[in-house]
């Protein structure tokens, strides 16, 4: 074993910017891939603190060798979002993965009545988790459910939202600044908030600004990922 694989063994974490249609999954293969074909170190444990949807990008905490038992610890950060919410259509997961199913009325909607109705979103509340998602039941994921075209219950769950700020009004599309806590998932806000507001919603597009600590500007592209380690290796 080389210095540089038991640096890596000892514990090792930093953030990716998770690309569009990647899973937080493919990112810690990548990981792997270039850590076994570049440095030759076929065996090392990596992981992800927190998964992104695939059609989300931004903030994918990973970590390698013994700092994987800081996973759950570093998930459990405060985490903060851009958001873009579609009024006036809804989708069966809730963003772009699916097509559209179902045509609203959005017009009626102004931005003072949404900020009123976001008032009910911030603070301690319950939160029902999409059915495309990976929450467990029963020991089974519940996008797996879904998959089938099977209807299961999904117990809500309690969640924190510090803070939401209208970014764009621009119907029907709006940009959402969200602050929240671990467990939180914003395709449920805005399947809540197009109820709300009488209409339907989906969203368009999510970036995850922040992860505890990690910020956006401060994590690797996943092109970065090569140089990153040579990088380290030398040191």
């Amino acid at each position: 074993m080389n210095d540089f694989e038991e640096k890596l063994k000892e514990g090792l974490v930093f953030s990716v910017d998770k690309p569009y249609k990647w899973t937080s999954s493919d990112v810690v293969r990548k990981v792997r891939s270039i850590l076994r074909y570049q440095h030759n170190i076929k065996k090392i444990k990596a992981g992800h603190a927190g998964t992104l949807d695939p059609l989300a990008t931004g903030v994918l905490v990973v970590c390698i060798g013994k700092a994987t038992k800081q996973a759950e610890e570093i998930q459990s950060g405060e985490k903060e979002y851009i958001a873009d919410i579609r009024f006036g259509a809804t989708t069966p997961c809730i963003d772009l993965e699916k097509p559209i199913d179902a045509i609203f009325q959005y017009e009626h909607i102004t931005r003072e009545s949404l900020e009123i109705a976001l008032q009910k979103f911030t603070g301690t509340i319950e939160q029902v988790p999409p059915l495309f998602s990976a929450k467990m039941i029963n020991g089974t994921r519940a996008y797996e459910f879904a998959r089938k075209g099977e209807n299961v219950e999904i117990k809500s769950s309690t969640i924190n939202i510090r803070e939401i700020e209208i970014i764009k009004f621009d119907l029907p599309d709006i940009v959402l600044r969200i602050v929240c806590s671990k467990g939180t998932y914003i395709r449920s806000i805005a399947r809540d908030l197009g109820f709300e507001m009488q209409s339907g919603a989906h969203l368009t597009n999510l970036c995850r600004t922040r992860s505890g600590n990690f910020l956006l500007h401060n994590s690797l592209n996943i092109n970065d990922l090569e140089f990153f380690f040579k990088n380290n290796e030398t040191k």
